[in-house]
Protein backbone atom coordinates (compact mmCIF):
# COMPACT_ATOMS: atom_id res chain seq x y z
CA UNK A 1 0.00 0.00 0.00
CA UNK A 2 1.03 3.21 -0.81
CA UNK A 3 3.05 5.23 2.61
CA UNK A 4 1.42 8.17 1.34
CA UNK A 5 -1.97 7.35 1.85
CA UNK A 6 -1.16 5.15 5.28
CA UNK A 7 -0.19 8.65 6.54
CA UNK A 8 -2.80 10.30 5.34
CA UNK A 9 -5.35 7.55 7.22
CA UNK A 10 -3.27 7.77 10.15
CA UNK A 11 -3.14 10.84 10.35
CA UNK A 12 -7.03 11.12 10.15
CA UNK A 13 -7.47 8.99 12.61
CA UNK A 14 -5.24 10.50 14.73
CA UNK A 15 -7.81 13.29 14.22
CA UNK A 16 -10.35 12.05 14.70
CA UNK A 17 -9.41 10.11 17.99
CA UNK A 18 -8.78 13.98 19.63
CA UNK A 19 -12.10 15.02 18.32
CA UNK A 20 -13.78 12.50 19.87
CA UNK A 21 -12.10 12.91 23.10
CA UNK A 22 -12.13 17.16 23.22
CA UNK A 23 -15.60 15.84 22.60
CA UNK A 24 -15.55 13.49 25.69
CA UNK A 25 -14.12 15.98 28.01
CA UNK A 26 -16.85 18.60 27.13
CA UNK A 27 -19.62 16.56 28.05
CA UNK A 28 -17.74 15.36 31.25
CA UNK A 29 -17.72 19.57 31.60
CA UNK A 30 -21.31 20.01 31.29
CA UNK A 31 -22.43 17.00 33.29
CA UNK A 32 -20.42 19.06 35.94
CA UNK A 33 -22.35 21.76 35.97
CA UNK A 34 -25.62 21.02 37.08
CA UNK A 35 -27.65 24.43 36.39
CA UNK A 36 -26.35 26.38 32.79
CA UNK A 37 -28.62 29.35 31.63
CA UNK A 38 -27.90 30.75 28.88
CA UNK A 39 -28.77 34.31 28.03
CA UNK A 40 -29.63 35.58 24.15
CA UNK A 41 -31.60 38.24 23.12
CA UNK A 42 -30.81 41.80 21.30
CA UNK A 43 -30.76 43.91 24.30
CA UNK A 44 -29.79 43.47 27.88
CA UNK A 45 -27.91 40.16 27.61
CA UNK A 46 -25.16 41.28 29.87
CA UNK A 47 -26.99 42.81 32.33
CA UNK A 48 -29.51 40.21 32.70
CA UNK A 49 -26.59 37.36 32.89
CA UNK A 50 -25.17 39.50 35.77
CA UNK A 51 -28.48 40.40 38.00
CA UNK A 52 -29.24 36.19 37.22
CA UNK A 53 -25.66 35.35 38.01
CA UNK A 54 -25.80 37.82 41.67
CA UNK A 55 -29.43 36.67 42.21
CA UNK A 56 -28.12 32.69 42.46
CA UNK A 57 -25.18 33.75 44.38
CA UNK A 58 -27.17 35.85 47.08
CA UNK A 59 -29.49 32.61 47.21
CA UNK A 60 -26.26 30.49 48.05
CA UNK A 61 -25.53 28.49 44.91
CA UNK A 62 -21.70 28.81 43.66
CA UNK A 63 -22.53 30.25 40.54
CA UNK A 64 -19.95 31.67 38.13
CA UNK A 65 -20.69 33.65 34.82
CA UNK A 66 -19.20 35.35 31.58
CA UNK A 67 -20.18 38.32 29.82
CA UNK A 68 -19.67 39.18 26.01
CA UNK A 69 -21.21 42.81 25.86
CA UNK A 70 -19.25 46.03 25.33
CA UNK A 71 -16.05 44.83 27.66
CA UNK A 72 -16.30 41.09 28.19
CA UNK A 73 -15.77 39.69 31.71
CA UNK A 74 -15.81 36.63 34.18
CA UNK A 75 -17.94 36.78 37.02
CA UNK A 76 -16.54 34.54 39.53
CA UNK A 77 -17.77 32.63 42.60
CA UNK A 78 -17.55 35.88 44.76
CA UNK A 79 -19.07 38.40 42.28
CA UNK A 80 -16.08 40.31 41.37
CA UNK A 81 -15.04 41.19 37.30
CA UNK A 82 -12.26 39.22 36.04
CA UNK A 83 -11.45 40.95 32.87
CA UNK A 84 -11.25 38.96 29.74
CA UNK A 85 -8.40 39.74 27.47
CA UNK A 86 -8.19 38.30 24.39
CA UNK A 87 -5.02 36.96 22.12
CA UNK A 88 -7.60 37.08 18.67
CA UNK A 89 -10.97 37.84 17.62
CA UNK A 90 -13.92 36.69 19.57
CA UNK A 91 -15.13 32.77 18.42
CA UNK A 92 -17.79 30.52 20.09
CA UNK A 93 -14.94 28.02 20.52
CA UNK A 94 -14.18 30.14 23.49
CA UNK A 95 -17.31 29.04 25.44
CA UNK A 96 -16.19 25.63 25.35
CA UNK A 97 -12.50 26.41 27.38
CA UNK A 98 -14.76 28.60 29.26
CA UNK A 99 -17.37 26.01 30.34
CA UNK A 100 -13.90 23.29 31.20
CA UNK A 101 -12.27 26.08 32.89
CA UNK A 102 -15.68 26.73 35.32
CA UNK A 103 -16.35 22.69 35.42
CA UNK A 104 -13.35 23.12 37.91
CA UNK A 105 -14.62 25.04 40.42
CA UNK A 106 -17.74 22.37 40.63
CA UNK A 107 -20.25 25.30 40.64
CA UNK A 108 -23.85 24.76 40.87
CA UNK A 109 -24.63 26.87 38.28
CA UNK A 110 -23.29 28.85 35.68
CA UNK A 111 -24.84 31.63 33.61
CA UNK A 112 -23.33 32.32 29.82
CA UNK A 113 -24.07 35.38 27.69
CA UNK A 114 -24.47 34.12 23.92
CA UNK A 115 -21.67 34.67 22.02
CA UNK A 116 -23.12 34.09 18.52
CA UNK A 117 -24.88 36.27 16.08
CA UNK A 118 -25.25 33.86 12.84
CA UNK A 119 -28.73 31.97 13.30
CA UNK A 120 -26.56 29.20 12.51
CA UNK A 121 -23.56 29.53 15.08
CA UNK A 122 -26.43 30.45 17.50
CA UNK A 123 -27.92 26.94 17.38
CA UNK A 124 -24.56 25.60 17.58
CA UNK A 125 -23.80 27.41 20.68
CA UNK A 126 -26.77 25.86 21.96
CA UNK A 127 -27.23 22.98 21.28
CA UNK A 128 -23.76 21.43 20.79
CA UNK A 129 -21.87 23.32 23.49
CA UNK A 130 -23.99 24.99 26.20
CA UNK A 131 -27.10 22.60 26.18
CA UNK A 132 -28.60 24.90 28.54
CA UNK A 133 -31.14 23.53 31.34
CA UNK A 134 -32.71 27.66 31.35
CA UNK A 135 -32.67 29.54 28.57
CA UNK A 136 -33.20 33.67 28.22
CA UNK A 137 -34.22 35.82 25.22
CA UNK A 138 -34.61 38.99 26.60
CA UNK A 139 -36.31 40.60 23.53
CA UNK A 140 -35.89 40.50 19.97
CA UNK A 141 -35.25 44.41 18.34
CA UNK A 142 -34.21 45.07 14.94
CA UNK A 143 -30.66 44.97 15.05
CA UNK A 144 -27.48 42.47 13.41
CA UNK A 145 -30.14 42.72 10.07
CA UNK A 146 -27.41 41.98 7.99
CA UNK A 147 -27.23 38.73 9.76
CA UNK A 148 -30.41 37.57 11.13
CA UNK A 149 -32.86 39.14 8.48
CA UNK A 150 -33.88 41.99 7.74
CA UNK A 151 -37.65 41.25 9.34
CA UNK A 152 -38.13 41.73 13.28
CA UNK A 153 -39.84 38.32 12.29
CA UNK A 154 -36.41 36.52 11.24
CA UNK A 155 -34.53 38.14 13.72
CA UNK A 156 -36.97 36.37 16.38
CA UNK A 157 -36.41 33.00 14.82
CA UNK A 158 -32.97 33.73 14.82
CA UNK A 159 -32.72 34.19 18.39
CA UNK A 160 -35.29 30.76 18.96
CA UNK A 161 -32.18 28.97 18.50
CA UNK A 162 -30.97 29.35 21.74
CA UNK A 163 -34.51 27.43 23.12
CA UNK A 164 -33.06 24.22 24.54
CA UNK A 165 -34.86 20.69 24.31
CA UNK A 166 -36.70 20.15 27.37
CA UNK A 167 -35.84 22.87 29.09
CA UNK A 168 -37.51 26.62 30.32
CA UNK A 169 -37.28 29.49 28.47
CA UNK A 170 -37.98 32.59 29.86
CA UNK A 171 -38.61 35.82 27.43
CA UNK A 172 -39.97 39.06 27.81
CA UNK A 173 -40.54 39.80 24.13
CA UNK A 174 -44.19 40.74 23.89
CA UNK A 175 -44.43 40.76 19.65
CA UNK A 176 -42.93 37.72 18.94
CA UNK A 177 -43.61 35.77 21.85
CA UNK A 178 -45.32 33.48 19.19
CA UNK A 179 -42.55 32.70 17.60
CA UNK A 180 -40.60 31.80 20.88
CA UNK A 181 -43.95 29.58 21.82
CA UNK A 182 -44.02 27.65 18.81
CA UNK A 183 -40.36 26.57 18.92
CA UNK A 184 -40.47 25.95 22.50
CA UNK A 185 -43.71 23.61 22.23
CA UNK A 186 -41.99 21.98 18.99
CA UNK A 187 -38.82 21.50 21.50
CA UNK A 188 -40.49 19.99 24.41
CA UNK A 189 -39.97 23.73 26.68
CA UNK A 190 -41.49 25.22 29.02
CA UNK A 191 -42.12 28.77 28.41
CA UNK A 192 -42.55 31.63 30.81
CA UNK A 193 -43.15 35.03 29.55
CA UNK A 194 -42.28 38.38 31.98
CA UNK A 195 -42.98 41.60 31.76
CA UNK A 196 -41.63 44.61 33.09
CA UNK A 197 -44.65 45.14 35.04
CA UNK A 198 -44.10 42.03 37.34
CA UNK A 199 -41.30 44.23 39.63
CA UNK A 200 -42.67 47.33 41.21
CA UNK A 201 -41.23 50.73 41.29
CA UNK A 202 -40.35 50.02 44.95
CA UNK A 203 -38.54 46.94 44.05
CA UNK A 204 -36.40 48.83 41.37
CA UNK A 205 -35.00 51.19 44.12
CA UNK A 206 -30.95 50.46 45.62
CA UNK A 207 -29.64 49.94 42.31
CA UNK A 208 -26.52 52.21 41.47
CA UNK A 209 -27.38 52.78 38.00
CA UNK A 210 -30.58 53.18 35.90
CA UNK A 211 -31.57 49.32 35.30
CA UNK A 212 -34.11 48.53 32.97
CA UNK A 213 -37.99 46.33 34.79
CA UNK A 214 -37.76 43.94 32.35
CA UNK A 215 -34.49 43.01 32.42
CA UNK A 216 -34.78 42.61 36.53
CA UNK A 217 -38.28 41.10 36.03
CA UNK A 218 -36.26 38.24 33.72
CA UNK A 219 -34.16 37.63 36.33
CA UNK A 220 -35.83 37.07 39.25
CA UNK A 221 -38.14 34.83 37.31
CA UNK A 222 -34.86 32.50 36.95
CA UNK A 223 -33.72 32.73 40.51
CA UNK A 224 -37.02 31.93 41.78
CA UNK A 225 -37.43 29.20 39.01
CA UNK A 226 -34.46 27.55 40.54
CA UNK A 227 -35.19 27.65 44.13
CA UNK A 228 -33.92 31.60 44.97
CA UNK A 229 -37.04 33.61 47.05
CA UNK A 230 -37.31 37.03 45.80
CA UNK A 231 -36.05 38.95 48.23
CA UNK A 232 -32.84 37.44 48.75
CA UNK A 233 -32.21 37.40 44.62
CA UNK A 234 -33.39 41.02 44.65
CA UNK A 235 -31.17 42.33 47.29
CA UNK A 236 -28.23 40.22 45.57
CA UNK A 237 -29.16 42.18 42.47
CA UNK A 238 -28.88 45.79 44.30
CA UNK A 239 -25.43 45.10 45.23
CA UNK A 240 -24.00 43.27 41.93
CA UNK A 241 -21.21 45.33 39.95
CA UNK A 242 -23.20 46.79 36.65
CA UNK A 243 -21.84 45.95 33.18
CA UNK A 244 -19.73 48.52 31.74
CA UNK A 245 -21.98 49.37 29.59
CA UNK A 246 -24.90 49.65 32.02
CA UNK A 247 -27.13 53.19 31.89
CA UNK A 248 -26.18 55.55 33.87
CA UNK A 249 -26.29 59.61 34.40
CA UNK A 250 -23.22 61.13 34.69
CA UNK A 251 -23.48 65.13 36.28
CA UNK A 252 -20.47 67.02 34.09
CA UNK A 253 -19.43 70.32 35.49
CA UNK A 254 -17.41 73.01 33.61
CA UNK A 255 -17.21 77.34 34.60
CA UNK A 256 -20.44 76.60 36.88
CA UNK A 257 -22.53 75.02 34.15
CA UNK A 258 -23.64 71.17 34.55
CA UNK A 259 -24.69 68.68 32.00
CA UNK A 260 -26.70 65.65 32.57
CA UNK A 261 -24.98 62.89 30.89
CA UNK A 262 -27.21 59.88 30.15
CA UNK A 263 -24.97 56.81 29.06
CA UNK A 264 -27.10 54.69 26.61
CA UNK A 265 -24.20 53.43 24.11
CA UNK A 266 -25.01 50.06 24.60
CA UNK A 267 -28.52 50.19 23.81
CA UNK A 268 -27.41 50.72 19.86
CA UNK A 269 -30.35 49.82 17.73
CA UNK A 270 -32.83 52.69 16.79
CA UNK A 271 -35.73 50.83 19.21
CA UNK A 272 -33.95 50.75 22.32
CA UNK A 273 -32.08 53.67 21.89
CA UNK A 274 -35.63 55.27 21.41
CA UNK A 275 -37.14 53.41 24.55
CA UNK A 276 -34.52 54.91 26.22
CA UNK A 277 -35.15 58.12 25.39
CA UNK A 278 -38.87 58.11 26.12
CA UNK A 279 -37.71 56.80 29.60
CA UNK A 280 -35.24 59.50 30.68
CA UNK A 281 -37.10 62.47 29.32
CA UNK A 282 -39.24 62.13 32.15
CA UNK A 283 -36.73 60.49 34.53
CA UNK A 284 -37.67 61.62 38.19
CA UNK A 285 -35.24 63.90 39.46
CA UNK A 286 -33.81 64.93 35.85
CA UNK A 287 -34.00 68.60 34.85
CA UNK A 288 -32.80 70.52 32.25
CA UNK A 289 -33.87 73.19 29.67
CA UNK A 290 -32.19 72.09 26.37
CA UNK A 291 -31.31 68.53 24.93
CA UNK A 292 -28.34 67.57 23.14
CA UNK A 293 -27.39 64.00 21.38
CA UNK A 294 -23.51 62.51 21.22
CA UNK A 295 -23.86 60.07 18.50
CA UNK A 296 -20.36 57.94 18.44
CA UNK A 297 -20.46 55.80 15.14
CA UNK A 298 -18.42 52.85 13.86
CA UNK A 299 -17.36 52.93 10.36
CA UNK A 300 -18.73 48.67 9.85
CA UNK A 301 -22.38 50.13 10.42
CA UNK A 302 -23.26 52.20 8.22
CA UNK A 303 -26.78 51.26 8.15
CA UNK A 304 -27.17 51.32 12.23
CA UNK A 305 -25.45 54.63 11.83
CA UNK A 306 -28.27 56.42 9.49
CA UNK A 307 -31.03 54.48 11.28
CA UNK A 308 -29.83 56.27 14.33
CA UNK A 309 -29.61 59.72 12.55
CA UNK A 310 -33.07 59.10 11.42
CA UNK A 311 -34.52 58.40 14.99
CA UNK A 312 -32.52 61.76 16.04
CA UNK A 313 -33.89 64.12 13.06
CA UNK A 314 -37.30 62.81 13.79
CA UNK A 315 -38.08 61.69 17.28
CA UNK A 316 -35.47 63.18 19.68
CA UNK A 317 -34.91 66.69 17.71
CA UNK A 318 -32.47 68.21 20.11
CA UNK A 319 -30.84 71.32 20.00
CA UNK A 320 -27.60 70.52 19.53
CA UNK A 321 -25.97 67.25 17.91
CA UNK A 322 -22.27 65.99 17.97
CA UNK A 323 -21.49 63.42 16.13
CA UNK A 324 -18.15 61.35 15.37
CA UNK A 325 -16.87 58.46 13.15
CA UNK A 326 -15.68 58.14 9.71
CA UNK A 327 -16.63 59.20 6.59
CA UNK A 328 -19.78 61.43 7.78
CA UNK A 329 -20.04 63.37 4.51
CA UNK A 330 -22.30 60.44 3.46
CA UNK A 331 -24.71 61.14 6.38
CA UNK A 332 -25.18 65.49 5.22
CA UNK A 333 -27.62 65.10 2.65
CA UNK A 334 -30.12 62.83 4.18
CA UNK A 335 -29.81 63.79 7.50
CA UNK A 336 -27.66 66.88 8.19
CA UNK A 337 -28.72 69.34 5.65
CA UNK A 338 -32.35 68.35 7.09
CA UNK A 339 -31.81 69.43 10.50
CA UNK A 340 -32.33 72.59 11.98
CA UNK A 341 -30.00 72.46 15.27
CA UNK A 342 -26.44 73.29 15.29
CA UNK A 343 -24.18 70.35 14.87
CA UNK A 344 -20.54 70.07 15.45
CA UNK A 345 -18.26 67.08 13.87
CA UNK A 346 -15.16 64.85 15.02
CA UNK A 347 -13.14 62.38 12.58
CA UNK A 348 -12.74 58.79 13.93
CA UNK A 349 -9.15 59.96 14.79
CA UNK A 350 -9.67 62.80 17.13
CA UNK A 351 -8.25 62.77 20.52
CA UNK A 352 -11.03 61.50 23.05
CA UNK A 353 -9.91 64.32 25.36
CA UNK A 354 -10.74 66.38 22.83
CA UNK A 355 -14.27 65.07 22.32
CA UNK A 356 -14.90 65.13 25.59
CA UNK A 357 -14.01 68.61 25.70
CA UNK A 358 -16.91 69.12 23.26
CA UNK A 359 -19.28 67.28 25.57
CA UNK A 360 -19.29 69.85 28.26
CA UNK A 361 -19.52 73.13 26.20
CA UNK A 362 -23.16 73.21 26.36
CA UNK A 363 -25.50 75.34 27.92
CA UNK A 364 -25.94 74.85 32.18
CA UNK A 365 -29.00 72.29 32.75
CA UNK A 366 -28.45 70.64 29.45
CA UNK A 367 -29.24 66.79 29.24
CA UNK A 368 -27.05 65.43 26.63
CA UNK A 369 -27.85 61.68 25.62
CA UNK A 370 -25.12 59.85 24.57
CA UNK A 371 -26.00 57.07 21.60
CA UNK A 372 -24.58 54.57 19.09
CA UNK A 373 -21.72 52.21 20.24
CA UNK A 374 -18.99 52.21 23.02
CA UNK A 375 -16.93 49.84 21.85
CA UNK A 376 -13.46 51.41 21.41
CA UNK A 377 -12.57 54.33 21.19
CA UNK A 378 -15.89 55.22 23.06
CA UNK A 379 -14.50 53.69 26.29
CA UNK A 380 -11.59 56.30 26.06
CA UNK A 381 -13.84 59.33 25.57
CA UNK A 382 -16.23 57.87 28.80
CA UNK A 383 -12.64 57.52 30.55
CA UNK A 384 -11.62 61.84 29.14
CA UNK A 385 -15.62 63.04 30.32
CA UNK A 386 -14.92 61.20 33.73
CA UNK A 387 -12.64 64.23 34.74
CA UNK A 388 -15.32 66.20 34.22
CA UNK A 389 -18.35 64.46 36.56
CA UNK A 390 -19.44 65.67 39.67
CA UNK A 391 -18.39 63.91 42.73
CA UNK A 392 -21.87 63.13 44.29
Amino acid sequence: MDPTLIAIAILILVLLSALLFEWYLHQQSLHSIPIRVHVNGTRGKSSVTRLIAAGLRAGGLSTLGKTTGSDPRILDLYGKDRKIVRLRSASIGEQIHFLRYFSKFKPQAVVLECMAVQPQLQWVTEHLIVKSTHSVITNARMDHIEEMGYKLEDIAKSLSNTVPFKGRVFTAEVAMLPVFQQVAHERGSEIHPVTGEMVKFEEMQGFTYIEHQENVALALEVCQALGVDRETALNGMRHATPDPGALKIWYLTQDNRTVSFVIAFAANDPDSTLNIWHKIKNYPGLEYDKVAVFLNTRSDRISRTSQLLELVLKDIKPDFLIVRGDSLDRYKKDYFDKMSWPIQTFAENTNPAKVAEALVTFPDKTLLYGIGNIVGSGFDILDEARKFKRAL
